[in-house]
């Protein structure tokens, strides 16, 4: 099964907790906190392996989560990290965050990898918070929640040479008389599903050629295997244009090649830049020689490559000319700079450190993604760590910020699914209550 799209949600692994312990031995009274940070939670990276070719891997895979850091302990004994989680992919993977439709990242090279969501860092014991203040802290972190994004990955396979036409011109067909590649080949129109890939041999040199579905009048805007067939002729170095010369179905070569140009063009305005030959197919029927003629009169510029696949004549030139085209094109950039996440701008420049709502029932909700880190991280169940917790929202601003907006003692404040309430008094944390 050829698969070129699939869509994901990703968890990376939440860090392990840390641990609030003391030191506890005879003759050892004073020991003193003890207690060792959790260990960071799996980053998920996509890796690139050479030796797939489909997504079909990732086609059933709705929700993958990465493992756990291991949580802290006594004796100042350290989590250990989790065990990064590797999926590998085919080259010519793009990956898009869902959200915003930019493009994480896009991998092209065997052996190349990229984190895609980040494992979360370890939560810190005791031990972590010592100060000659707070000598002996009674609370520590639970583990930082590991990154969660939903994201699309699409396929745009890699190949030096990309065959476009008409449905039943011969792409197939002059794949299998010049490659490795063994497609099938019939009397019928979109034989071709998914593209063929296949590698050429001249002499010491290779390279690669993808036969793509069949392309028909407004394939732009997705009619028949349109955007299917254009998105893989997006990294092709050269695109070689099959046109069936002999009209066998009563079609026009000069018509044929506007239409396929003309949706090419529509698409992506990167088809212009690209290299382009005409590879002229069914030259042993009646009306081909003057099909040609008619074709070269029309365009005088292209190069023409008259081909028969009954006796083959004509196929070892085009081959050799391919060759050396292909050495001769430089990699091209198929995506803008401005289309990529900036990472530094997109996720901490531009991130609002916290909002607050209030609902018609008098409810403020604060969110924000550090504050609601710092939620998850808290341990509620110990007094300093919740003492803590309203330290830190008062150094962000938070409370100035409800009592900017009306909140008085007593008010209720929620973050995320829990409900606090609002202490106004300066010498005690401004949340208290159940969580």
């Amino acid at each position: 099964m050829f698969v070129d799209e699939v869509n994901l949600k990703l968890i990376a692994g939440k860090g392990g907790d840390g641990c609030t312990s003391f030191r506890r031995e005879k003759y050892v009274p004073m020991g003193g906190p003890d207690g060792g940070n959790g260990g960071k939670g799996a980053d998920i990276i996509f890796k690139v392996d050479k030796g797939l070719k489909t997504l079909v891997d990732l086609k059933f895979k709705k929700i993958i989560k990465a493992d756990k850091g291991t949580n802290g302990k006594g004796s100042n004994r350290f989590g250990s990290n989790a065990d990064n989680l590797i999926i590998k992919v085919p080259e010519g993977t793009t990956v898009y965050d869902k959200n915003t439709n930019l493009i994480i990242c896009d991998l092209v090279n065997d052996g190349q990898e990229f984190i895609i969501a980040h494992g979360g860092r370890g939560g810190r014991g005791n031990k972590a918070f010592v100060t000659d203040s707070e000598p002996a802290p009674k609370f520590s972190e639970y583990g930082e929640p590991g990154e969660e994004l939903e994201i699309h990955c699409e396929l745009k396979v890699m190949a030096d040479v990309g065959l476009v036409g008409m449905p039943s011109v011969g792409k197939s067909t002059f794949l299998k008389l010049v490659s490795n590649a063994n497609p099938k080949i019939a009397d019928y129109h979109f034989t071709t599903l998914s593209p063929n890939l296949g590698v050429v041999k001249v002499g010491s040199d290779a390279f690669t050629i993808a036969d793509l579905p069949g392309l028909i009048e407004g394939a732009s805007t997705g009619l028949g295997l349109g955007i299917k067939f254009l998105k893989h002729a997006m990294r092709t170095k050269v695109i070689a244009h099959v046109i069936d010369m002999g009209a066998f179905e009563g079609r026009n070569p000069i018509e044929d090649y506007e239409i396929i140009k003309n949706e090419m063009d529509q698409y992506s305005n990167k088809f212009k830049d690209k290299k382009a030959i005409v590879i002229a197919t069914k030259m042993d029927l009646e009306n081909a020689e003057a099909n040609l003629e008619a074709f070269k009169k029309a365009y005088p510029d292209l190069k023409v490559y008259p081909i028969s696949a009954l006796d083959e004549s004509g196929v070892k030139e085009v081959v050799n000319d391919l060759n050396e085209l292909v050495k001769s094109v430089n990699e091209t950039k198929i995506y803008d700079e401005n289309e990529f996440i900036d990472h530094v701008t997109y996720e901490y420049q531009k991130e609002v450190p916290f909002k607050i709502e209030k609902d018609p029932e008098g409810v403020y909700i604060v969110s924000g993604k550090e504050v609601e880190k710092l939620f998850l991280m808290t341990k509620f169940t110990e007094e300093e760590g919740v003492l803590r917790f309203g330290r830190r929202l008062k150094g962000m601003g938070v409370d100035d910020c409800l009592r900017s907006m009306g909140a008085k003692a007593g008010d209720t404040i929620q973050i995320m699914d829990y409900v606090f309430e609002f202490n106004d008094e300066e010498d005690k944390s401004d949340y208290e209550g159940e969580v």
